[in-house]
């Protein structure tokens, strides 16, 4: 008999490590199939922003994961290095970290994974592909085939696990997804750049020691640095230019010649390949038991930084739903705000990265000098902020619900002090300025510790930064409830709304079957 597990995840990148350790946190029981026999350990992700890091403080030890980066300002020049937009790097944001981070991909997975693997309730199964599933009422068989590395093909032992859900991160070539016979919206952005991962043998110059995009209509080309001692670099193909051509490695040493004046003597290539970007989002994100996640439910340009932060919401948003439902906490419905809030949040994202991308890739000379006249004139709009959440588990007319919390320093009656989320764990968060525990009673707080629900009266403790008390302030409330993926799910306007407050999170969950009616 095939061996049972709450969750199986399939892909074990940033979104699958993300997904597998805050499941096997909350004392779920996961496997993870991965093809691959071991962590990939090349950088593929360089930026991540203030959310992201969040959910890697949750997931993994963040100081590790953390090491080898910095805040990343970013730069956006024409062809004669004129500014065209100045994106700078908040060093402490609201949410405890830099809003833009260059960071060193392998830290980041191997502190997730180091984390994961000391719960005792995940098993990481790698070198097996997903070859096969079946769905029925009550979980999901995963055929299994050992993948043979020298090959590139699954033709080794056969296996079988089975799981009650399914989260499928496995990639913009997703296999589940192929398997479940999901389609992708094509958004029309189709461009391939070489990518250069290089490390430096001298001290980074500080000219590189932040992101510049050149949109250059003789080629598009970009660098950014990965924390301070590696840099990536990268050049749009031009008409007639080959994979081949661009792979081959006196090809990576003319372009870093012409372009940046460098050679062998300054930095050490350690990856040279071929990226397509492009914006797809799958038509399904949920198949029965099975959810789409990361890249193997959306694709968008880099130009935003927020290809794989998106993925990272995503297992976080899926995360603590699928909790409370295993947990009999919520009814399966609620699995359906996952689409429903994750969707048109990327979604938007993914247009703002397409606007960005036209902007870098403009060929046009005339064009291009159009493009600068207006950046230079002050007639081109800022990008807009990110949206919020607009649907989902949220309280209605409460706040600027769906939208992201902070995080400051507390110290905590019990004398403990950090950053909020290292002492209140991966749940929901209520914020309250006074002790609200008569103001609650005893049922709701009974309510409160059912959904693993943390109440931090800052009255009773030690606001360090001042950070909890200014959003409150800010909102105009005595108390916030935040969900585990640190968006605003209500405000309390006084002491009597708290116990409304309460109560109306317990209706939104359960609200949620009539979702799966």
């Amino acid at each position: 008999m095939a061996p049972h597990y709450d969750i199986a995840v399939v892909g074990y990148g940033p979104t699958g490590l993300a997904a597998a350790s805050l499941l096997g946190r909350l004392g779920h029981r996961v496997v993870v199939c991965e093809r691959w026999p071991a962590l990939y350990g090349l950088p593929r992700l360089t930026h991540i922003d203030d959310e992201t890091a969040r959910t890697v403080q949750a997931a993994g030890d963040a100081e590790e994961a953390l090491r080898d980066s910095s805040p990343c300002e970013y730069l956006w020049v024409n062809g004669k290095g004129e500014t065209l937009v100045r994106i700078p790097a908040t060093p402490d944001g609201p949410m405890g970290y830099p809003d833009h981070i260059s960071m060193y991909q392998p830290d980041v997975e191997s502190a997730i994974d180091k984390r994961l693997r000391g719960y005792g309730t995940v098993d990481v199964r790698q070198g097996w592909a997903v070859t096969g599933l079946d769905q029925d009422d009550d979980g999901v068989t995963l055929r299994l085939c050992g993948w043979n590395t020298e090959a590139n093909c699954a033709d080794g032992p056969r296996d079988e696990v089975r799981a009650r859900y399914v989260i499928a991160a496995d990639g913009s070539r997703s296999g589940v997804r192929e398997l479940l016979g999901v389609e992708r919206e094509d958004l029309g952005f189709n461009e391939l750049w070489l990518n250069i991962d290089t490390e430096w043998l001298r001290p980074q110059p500080p000219e590189f020691a932040y992101g510049t995009q050149y949109c250059d209509p003789a080629r598009g080309h970009m660098t950014i640095n990965i924390g301070t001692t590696r840099q990536r670099f990268e050049f749009a193909l031009l008409p007639g230019e080959t994979r081949e051509e661009m792979t081959a490695p006196e090809t990576a040493w003319r372009l870093l010649r012409q372009y940046h004046d460098l050679g062998p003597d300054d930095v050490r290539i350690t990856r040279q390949l071929v990226y397509g970007f492009e914006a797809r989002i799958a038509t399904r994100w949920r198949t029965g038991r099975v959810f789409l996640a990361g890249d193997a439910a959306h694709t968008m340009p880099p130009y935003l930084g927020q290809g794989a932060c998106s993925g990272i919401r995503d297992a976080t948003n899926l995360a603590w739903k699928l909790h409370l439902v295993l947990g009999g906490l919520a009814p399966e419905g609620l699995l359906d705000t996952y689409a429903s809030e994750r969707r048109p949040h990327v979604t938007a994202l993914t247009h703002m990265a397409i606007g960005l991308g036209k902007v870098a890739n403009t060929h046009e000379v005339e064009a291009a000098a159009a493009r600068d006249a207006a950046f230079f004139a002050g007639k081109v709009p800022p990008p807009p902020p990110f949206p919020p959440l607009r649907d989902g588990v949220l309280r209605e007319g409460s706040g600027p619900v769906g939208t992201l919390t902070p995080q400051g320093r507390v110290r905590l009656p019990d004398g403990r002090t950090g950053r909020l989320d290292d002492l209140t764990g991966y749940g929901f968060t209520l914020v309250a300025a006074e002790d609200p525990t008569i103001a609650l009673g005893p049922e709701r707080l009974a309510v409160l510790e059912r959904l693993g629900c943390t109440v931090v009266a800052l009255d009773r403790g030690d606001d360090l930064d001042g950070r909890h008390r200014e959003y409150l302030e800010l909102l105009g409330a005595v108390a916030y409830l935040a969900r585990p993926d640190f968006v605003l799910f209500g405000t309390a306007t006084d002491a009597a709304d708290l116990g409304a407050l309460v109560d109306d999170l317990d209706a939104a969950l359960s609200r949620t079957a009539k979702a799966a009616a």
